[in-house]
């Protein structure tokens, strides 16, 4: 799918040579890096483009699979139910099978409807009904 990301400004600090940037959802500095990059610019795209509630994201949501702790890089929750998980990887990770597997693995936990994974040039999204996976075309509307 095509994602269009918004101009945005971000807030940028550097400390001791290490670039940070305000997470403006977790409202804290964060390390800049690649994959923190892509994450921003997608969420920004989800609060400015699709609309989503910044109060209705969690950002790095911690699950347990199979008795390990894990990550997920942004829940999106509906209705007080999980709703869609985000992956990103970082610019230069292509998305692959393995990739998908890690999603997959995620939702085996938070039992979401739509899953996304990107790398902030592409993106590949699902949807997860009784009928099967589908892949989307576009990410939904709030």
């Amino acid at each position: 799918m095509e994602i269009h990301y918004p101009q945005k400004d971000f807030k940028v600090n550097v400390v001791d040579a290490v670039q940070y940037i305000w997470d403006a959802t977790r409202r804290k500095w964060v390390k800049l890096t690649p994959e923190e990059w892509v994450r921003q610019n997608f969420v920004q795209y989800l609060l400015d483009v699709k609309k989503y509630p910044a109060s209705l994201m969690a950002i790095e949501k911690g699950i347990e699979l199979n008795g390990l702790k894990k990550r997920c890089d942004v829940v999106i929750f509906q209705d007080k139910k999980p709703w869609m998980i985000v992956e990103c990887k970082e610019p230069n990770v292509p998305l692959s099978e393995s990739t998908f597997m890690q999603i997959i693995r995620y939702n085996m936990v938070l039992q979401v409807p739509f899953l996304v994974i990107t790398n902030g040039s592409n993106t590949l999204g699902w949807r997860i009904s009784e009928n099967g996976i589908e892949l989307l075309e576009d990410l939904p509307e709030w």
